[in-house]
């Protein structure tokens, strides 16, 4: 009989056990600075009805992007962010809710994309985000950035420093009104605004889209600074000063690395002020690592009450990932949590053993018990290598009957006997 394949489908990811002791460890602790700074917690189904996933019906079109499926007379899908999902959950718990509310998710998202280096079919993404009804003030966007700035930090150990830039969609709303561009020229603005860095010749692309004036006017913006229009318009001078109080409040948040780029503009047309993405400063070869914006009309096509929101997301598996499939993260440090190993020597000493073991676990050291009691000592002790664990704790007859233990410090081979009071306490003077 052929055996069946080992490896996963294309664009999904298993990690060994290191690293995804690695990968707990990072969300462990970004969840933390959310516990701290007030954010519930959704856990929402990973399947949706096809017409809250879409407005499309032409399947057609949209399956290589989606996971759909039927079942009976009711088409379904697999949620692609957390975005739809929330949309649909606040509009129908607006009188459970109480607003602002602050709210996160960590989940697994699944997209029919294209599978490539750091974009998967499914992939763990951790959105925040603040909600409103009718209002919320931009100082939300604010302790956005800074949650988001926080999160990062605690984890800078492993995936090194990162940086935000934010933008405005609001200016450049403001500027191509200004500049009397139509609909569908601001439209193509934008996108080769937000691909800038990309392009060879961003001002002879601006330059077709919009003619030789406005082009230079709107690379002024990049060569003088947004500052340069003050005195324009109203709206020019709303939208500037948006950005001058935003910086402010971030920098009274204790936030340091955060800089203006006016060329951010994130991809979702839903986007309506403050944007913002984060770049890591110590592997510049990443693309953003996470970014967000404010959103005036969360739950449009679910409710008549208008929900205005700012959020952000990290991508979670995108960044970990790819750092550790590089080689950019060290994951030996986490290849090492188990304290003691227990080897028992005789099934006739496994109650004593097991004794034993349940004192070093009540007292949170993390313990293993080898319990295959016919094997060899050398085939115990091998296994307590092999597991990289810090100690081994031997029981055989002698230690049963005298009620103590053998503690061996495998990094450096002394070995004595103790009671499991003494080896507790040296366990964890270590």
């Amino acid at each position: 009989m052929d055996l069946k394949p080992t490896k996963p489908l294309s664009g999904f990811i298993e990690l060994l056990p290191a690293q995804q002791r690695l990968f707990d460890e990072c969300i462990s602790r970004m969840r933390d600075v959310l516990r701290v700074s007030g954010y519930a917690r959704l856990d929402l189904p990973a399947i949706e009805r096809a017409e809250v996933l879409t407005d499309k019906d032409n399947w057609d079109e949209i399956e290589t992007q989606m996971f759909l499926f039927q079942k009976g007379d009711t088409k379904m899908g697999l949620r692609y962010d957390g975005t739809v999902g929330l949309s649909r959950f606040v509009a129908g718990h607006l009188n459970e809710l109480t607003f602002p509310f602050h709210v996160y998710q960590f989940a697994r998202n699944y997209r029919g994309e294209r599978p490539q280096r750091g974009r998967y079919r499914e992939f763990y993404q951790l959105d925040v985000d603040i909600l409103g009804v009718q209002t919320l003030s931009v100082n939300y966007d604010a302790e956005i950035v800074a949650t988001m700035s926080r999160m990062y930090e605690s984890i800078s150990d492993i995936v090194g420093r990162v940086k935000v830039k934010v933008g405005n969609r609001r200016f450049w709303n403001a500027m191509f009104e200004y500049l009397e561009l139509d609909e569908k020229q601001s439209r193509e603005a934008f996108v080769l605004i937000d691909k800038k860095d990309k392009l060879n010749d961003f001002v002879g692309a601006m330059e077709e889209t919009v003619g030789t004036n406005v082009a230079n006017e709107i690379n002024s913006v990049f060569t003088n600074g947004y500052r340069s229009f003050l005195n324009k318009t109203d709206k020019l001078d709303d939208a500037i000063c948006e950005m001058d109080n935003f910086m402010n409040l971030l920098s009274d948040m204790g936030i340091k690395n955060a800089e203006i780029d006016v060329s951010i503009m994130r991809g979702h047309s839903y986007y309506t002020g403050i944007v913002f993405e984060f770049f890591s400063v110590d592997h510049p070869d990443l693309p953003a690592v996470g970014g967000g914006g404010r959103y005036e009309n969360l739950a449009s096509k679910f409710s008549k009450t208008k929900i205005v929101g700012v959020g952000a997301s990290i991508g979670v598996s995108r960044l970990l990932v790819a750092l550790m499939e590089s080689g950019q993260i060290d994951v030996s440090k986490f290849e090492t949590p188990i304290d003691v190993a227990v080897l028992v020597m005789g099934n006739n000493n496994v109650g004593y053993a097991s004794r034993v073991v349940r004192a070093l676990r009540d007292e949170n050291i993390a313990t293993v018990s080898y319990l295959d009691t016919d094997k060899k000592f050398k085939n115990q002790i091998e296994y307590a290598d092999k597991i990289r664990a810090k100690f081994s704790i031997i029981i055989g007859d002698d230690e049963s009957k005298n009620q103590v233990v053998a503690l061996k410090n495998m990094a450096s081979g002394n070995q004595e006997t103790l009671t499991i009071l003494d080896a507790i306490k040296q366990i964890k003077a270590a």
